[in-house]
């Protein structure tokens, strides 16, 4: 047997993807449709109240193409707090009007592949750890997210590899994501046994090009182009919550 990986554990992370009825809304009278807007944007503002606290995070975004409409991603120290606040998306007005297209459950991880000699306890006491474990989320102009799992083939199983080589693959694809520090910002999410895939990537930009530009270039990568599985990629521009009544007008 191979030695796992430890890994160091932060927030829990639930990524919402909806389609909008949009026939369903233009039915509605100006007032119905506003009221509906007023309270999901009274939502909205209460998960901003959480990130000036720093008891957790959210993001709203308005996703391109026919897979979603909008991906509402949200953080919280506890999975419990995560259920009911997914409850409480539910049990909005214009939840009648959100039709689910996808979701994705998992915990904010970082591995101790790039830990050096440091142990797990020893990682979660610098800062910058601390920050990605916990993060302040930035109201960048575009997200990108997607699911991925590392291969389990016979010719090309990550988990049957020895430790050591897999320390310096995941170093050298490190690397990479190291040359776009200051142009995105990427949080890696861990799901094994709670989704079907094995991680999430999130990635926050103010130019959508610098996703096209690190994922193809992570493509020449070993770690990548031996081992990667990818999921579907949802990408899209952030809503304000001022800008809620707008969206849905």
């Amino acid at each position: 047997m191979s030695e796992p990986v430890s890994t160091i554990d932060g927030w829990y992370s639930l990524h919402l993807l909806y389609s909008v009825d949009w026939a369903g809304l233009r039915v509605l009278g100006k007032d119905e449709r506003n009221a509906l807007t007023d309270e999901l944007q009274a939502f909205l503002n209460r998960q901003e109240e959480v990130h000036e606290k720093h008891e957790g995070d959210y993001a709203f975004y308005n996703i391109m193409g026919h897979k979603a409409d909008i991906i509402m991603w949200l953080l919280r120290p506890t999975a419990d707090e995560l259920i009911k606040l997914e409850l409480e998306i539910n049990k909005l007005r214009i939840a009648d009007y959100l039709i689910p297209t996808y979701s994705y459950v998992s915990i904010i991880e970082m591995s101790s592949y790039l830990g050096g000699n440091k142990t797990p306890e020893e990682m979660m006491q610098i800062p910058h750890i601390q920050q990605r474990l916990y993060p302040s989320l930035e109201k960048s102009k575009y997200i990108c997210f997607y699911p991925m799992d590392k291969k389990r083939d016979l010719d090309d199983n990550w988990y049957m590899l020895p430790m050591d080589e897999r320390k310096q693959l995941m170093r050298d694809h490190g690397m990479i994501g190291r040359k776009y520090a200051g142009k995105i910002k990427q949080y890696i999410t861990g799901s094994q046994g709670l989704d079907k895939y094995e991680w999430a990537v999130t990635l926050l930009s103010d130019d959508m090009l610098e996703f096209k530009k690190i994922i193809y270039e992570m493509r020449f990568d070993e770690t990548s182009a031996r081992y990667g599985v990818f999921g579907d990629f949802y990408v899209g521009g952030h809503i304000p919550n001022d800008a809620i009544a707008d969206y849905f007008g």
